[in-house]
């Protein structure tokens, strides 16, 4: 068991303060709380989640907000995409998706990949912001090349389509398999419906499996339906596994 004494040197350190939320959240808490109170950014931000999650501490998440205001204000780039995050989805705030492009925008200009995507996915779907195709598109590209896995994802889903882009299969396959190989359920299934094309079922088995494992409820759901239309037995075997994944994330 890790030694959690709360030195003055393992409070001010942000990984530290990670480390001990892992082992022992409620404990971790407290120190995270200190931190916070001493002006350690990271801490600050760090405080932000923990209160928007419940982890911990009792879940509060106008305050979330408003620790992720502070960090943000100082320079914290993701507790700025964390506001916007916020906005979003109306987390302790009036959702406005307006606002939460503001705060992507912000932090992606400022380089953090998670900005890239947040901001893309809303460029893309037109929330909050005119939509732009081309933009959201440059916006995965630059959140892949920095390894982005989610971004990788969907920059393989363009090249495939042929949106806005030239098409390009080959391109697309592997930003797939990276995406995959990431540990994006998302891009483990799309790798995993081009290696059953290709007619390597053993390998696509083994993707689909892990996409499973990491996927969430309305990930499952969508993916459920495409399994059972597959023209391969074995890969529709797999649809049971699905469901009974489903009816477990599923509320009662």
């Amino acid at each position: 068991m890790a030694d959690f004494r709360l030195r003055r040197e393992e409070v001010l350190d942000g990984d530290r303060l990670k480390a001990m939320l892992d082992e022992s959240p409620a404990r971790a808490a407290q120190a995270i709380l200190m931190a916070a109170g001493e002006g350690i950014l990271d801490a600050q931000a760090l405080l932000g989640q923990i209160l928007l999650d419940g982890q911990g501490i009792a879940r509060d998440q106008p305050l979330a907000v408003r620790w992720f205001e502070i960090a943000a204000r100082r320079g914290h780039l993701m507790a700025r995409n964390m506001l916007g995050r916020c906005h979003e989805h109306g987390w302790g705030c009036a959702a406005d998706a307006a606002v939460a492009a503001r705060h992507y925008r912000i932090a992606a200009e400022a380089g953090l990949d998670w900005a890239m995507y947040n901001y893309a996915n809303l460029l893309a779907t037109g929330r909050g912001v005119v939509e732009d195709q081309v933009q959201a598109l440059e916006l995965y590209r630059r959140a892949a090349a920095l390894g982005h896995a989610k971004s990788m994802n969907l920059l393989g889903r363009y090249l495939e389509e042929g949106r806005v882009c030239p098409r390009d299969l080959v391109a697309a396959r592997d930003w797939y398999r990276r995406s995959a190989e990431g540990g994006d359920f998302r891009g483990q299934f799309s790798f995993a419906a081009v290696l059953t094309e290709e007619g390597n079922i053993d390998d696509a088995l083994v993707w689909l499996r892990k996409a499973l494992a990491g996927g969430n409820l309305n990930f499952l759901r969508v993916a459920s339906e495409a399994l059972s239309a597959s023209a391969d037995p074995r890969v529709r075997v797999l649809v049971a596994e699905y469901q009974q994944r489903i009816q477990e994330l599923s509320p009662e």
